[in-house]
């Protein structure tokens, strides 16, 4: 039996519970929210026995062996490395925090403290994007020579979580920057941005973007593209192409059913699924299990620290890129990681 607190009870906390509640041998004692009263019927509902506005009574309780972080990413840095400290193993939301040198101070207690952490990079998870992962690394379609990942959500954030979100790169591509990486299995080494603002100028406003396509250099020589829009008007748009010396592999969008009606009059198809809960509902389950799995049998694990690491750098990178208008290198620095 592991005992986990959950620090955050916004919609992916809650989320997370819900799964955590699928697995037998993990009982969910406490969750920590800021809004305590707001929360407390739904943790009863759920049968959490203690709630609470503050994160150290979870990190510093004995019997708490796991802890969520699934609050607001400003805090995040902090309660890994306390929580590290308290030798509590740590599931933490992406991103890990806003600046690569907080990240790696954090991941230094880790390291030394000697506990798990895993990050929230779900679509790792995917079946359709394990699967690619599993046959590129056999050797099914030769060498990688390019990859295309097409990521659009259906319609933007709200503006006050657009200011505090870190910005497109570091809120949303940041799961394509861990995409590609996992793909590919080679580190990425330089990025050009092209990005801008056509969907809301209250975006350009909070000095972000909403539009922009990433050219990827790898260290194994291919190349790749991610594009992003905050605004699809037909759903939630998740692709991927990784194209090689002896084939191609390709992901398409999930739907709710896979029936195309074909007439006379036309082709017709259901639109995707709307957001990422339904695209990802399987995935983020899969995740719960596998930092379950980790953590009683001692397997490697699947999205480590480092690789939410490495996705911050190039997020940073591509800021870079588009505030220069110039290509920016990743090579040749001691944050250069290897993990994938």
């Amino acid at each position: 039996m592991i005992t986990v607190g959950v620090i955050g009870a916004g919609r992916i906390g809650q989320l997370h519970v819900n799964n955590l509640k699928r697995i037998p041998d993990i009982r969910i004692k406490a969750i920590a929210d800021v809004q305590k009263n707001l929360i407390s019927q739904w943790a009863k509902a759920n049968e959490i026995d203690m709630v609470t506005d503050n994160p150290l009574d979870i990190i510093n309780d004995p019997e708490i062996d796991a802890v969520l972080i699934c609050s607001p990413t400003s805090t995040h840095a902090d309660l890994i490395k306390q929580a590290a400290m308290a030798k509590k193993h740590i599931f933490c939301e992406k991103p890990i925090s806003f600046s690569a040198q907080e990240t790696k101070e954090a991941l230094q207690v880790v390291e030394e403290q000697g506990v798990i952490l895993q990050v929230g990079f779900n679509r790792r998870f995917d079946q359709n994007f394990r699967t690619v992962r599993e046959k590129v690394e056999r050797g099914e379609i030769g060498r990688v020579h390019t990859l295309r990942i097409t990521s659009r959500d259906p319609h933007p954030p709200p503006i006050d979580y657009i200011k505090t979100s870190g910005g497109l790169f570091m809120d949303m591509m940041i799961h394509d920057f861990d995409m590609a990486r996992y793909i590919v299995q080679s580190e990425i080494v330089e990025v050009f941005v092209k990005g801008t603002t056509l969907i809301d100028e209250q975006i350009a406003e909070c000095g972000d973007i909403d539009t922009a396509m990433v050219l990827l250099t790898f260290e194994n020589g291919a190349i790749g593209i991610i594009e992003n829009s905050r605004k699809s008007a037909y759903g939630y748009d998740q692709r991927l192409e990784v194209f090689g010396a002896d084939g191609a592999l390709n992901v398409e969008n999930n739907r709710p059913n896979n029936v195309t009606k074909l007439t006379a009059n036309g082709i017709e198809a259901e639109k995707p699924y709307h957001f990422f809960l339904e695209r990802y509902s399987q995935a983020y389950i899969d995740e719960m299990l596998e930092f379950y799995r980790t953590i009683m049998m001692g397997l490697p694990v699947v999205c480590s620290g480092q690789d939410g690491y490495a996705a911050e750098l190039i997020a940073e990178a591509c800021k870079d890129s588009l505030q220069f208008g110039k290509a920016v290198s990743l090579r040749g620095s001691e944050e250069h990681v290897t993990n994938k």
